[in-house]
């Protein structure tokens, strides 16, 4: 069982940069919802949709902004932003247990691999020739590391993950379950209606502090390397393919796709199902709303969207008919325009 942890106030405030408003040596060991907390707990308070709820909370404390310290029944720690606050407080809170806390003696661990200092490897986990796992990482139960992959200090592989050969990956990140780094990209030539497979002979590199989701899959590079840099978090189920170059900090919701050869830049955030063409780039700072579709290269960052929210059926029926119109439409548009700027001429000549 995982120890629980618990902290007072002033130990919180010291530790996430904030200002106790009230009982500094008030104890809290676990966090809840404004709505569902009680005594003993820590909630928080960053979208003034939930401000109404403020003033019938049950926690011992609350982490909001300073122009909310007024409205709070209770002890608060205080800070400009009460979501970074609650991020950092729930870190410090955890009772997530480790993917393994120790060498299992069903793992099958090669002679030639390299293991660092407190290294723990789950129960029927592979870990292949000339492998280096560094100081404290930690492997999951049924996770295949393969032959000269490289994993850095304190990075976590949960339950089942498989990181291919020569794969690196740096230090501080995390993957979820059954993700597949390494696998071969989607490189094929035809020859007279026959596929022939074209061997993916590059890697893939991973900087630090990386987080990837569950069942994600990044490809290897076909010649060079697909890169993941510093930084990067990915969600669940997405798929990276040969050769992307994905900048510092990006972050992609679930079920985005991006197609080979694509460089994406710093800084840039893709909604949810968002799909991107392959051998483009996109400019540091983009950001694509949920099932954006981009098939050219971004210059300029800023907000791209494209797709149709949903919409009564009747109301999308009227709309996809009068798209498929749009031809006849425009060419009707041309003919008026030509007839207008005749009797324009006609009037002038008058």
């Amino acid at each position: 069982m995982t120890d629980i942890a618990s902290f007072t106030l002033a130990e919180l405030a010291e530790k996430i940069g904030a200002t106790v408003h009230g009982n500094d040596s008030c104890s809290v060991s676990s966090l809840a919802t404004l709505a569902n907390a009680k005594e003993g707990q820590i909630t928080f308070l960053s979208n003034a949709k939930y401000q109404a709820q403020l003033g019938q909370t049950k926690a011992s404390a609350v982490i909001l902004s300073p122009d909310a310290v007024a409205e709070c029944p209770t002890n608060a720690l205080v800070l400009d932003n009460p979501y970074v606050g609650f991020a950092k407080v729930a870190q410090l809170l955890d009772t997530t247990p480790l993917p393994a806390s120790d060498i299992h003696q069903s793992a099958i661990i090669s002679q030639s691999a390299t293991l660092g200092k407190g290294v723990a490897i789950g129960a029927n986990a592979v870990i292949e020739d000339d492998a280096v796992l560094g100081d404290n990482v930690v492997i999951g139960a049924g996770c295949f590391i393969g032959k000269a992959a490289n994993i850095g200090d304190n990075t976590k592989l949960w339950a089942n993950v498989s990181v291919y050969h020569n794969v690196k990956m740096g230090k501080d990140c995390l993957v979820q379950a059954n993700t597949v780094i390494g696998s071969d990209g989607f490189g094929y030539a035809n020859e007279n209606g026959q596929w022939i497979k074209i061997p993916q002979l590059g890697s893939v590199i991973i900087g630090d502090r990386v987080e990837i989701g569950a069942s994600t899959t990044i490809d290897r590079g076909a010649l060079d390397d697909t890169i993941i840099e510093d930084g990067v978090i990915l969600d669940n189920q997405i798929q990276i393919a040969h050769n992307v170059v994905l900048g510092q900090n990006t972050c992609m919701a679930a079920c985005s796709v991006i197609a080979g050869s694509t460089t994406v830049g710093k800084n840039c955030v893709f909604g949810g199902m968002a799909g991107i063409n392959g051998h483009i780039e996109i400019a540091d700072g983009t950001m694509l709303t949920g099932m954006a579709m981009v098939t050219k290269s971004i210059t300029k960052g800023g907000v791209y969207s494209s797709g149709l929210p949903a919409q009564p059926n009747r109301e999308w029926q009227k709309t996809n008919a009068r798209i498929n119109r749009l031809e006849t439409i425009q060419k009707q548009v041309k003919t008026l325009t030509k007839q207008v700027e005749s009797l324009t001429h006609e009037d002038t000549k008058e």
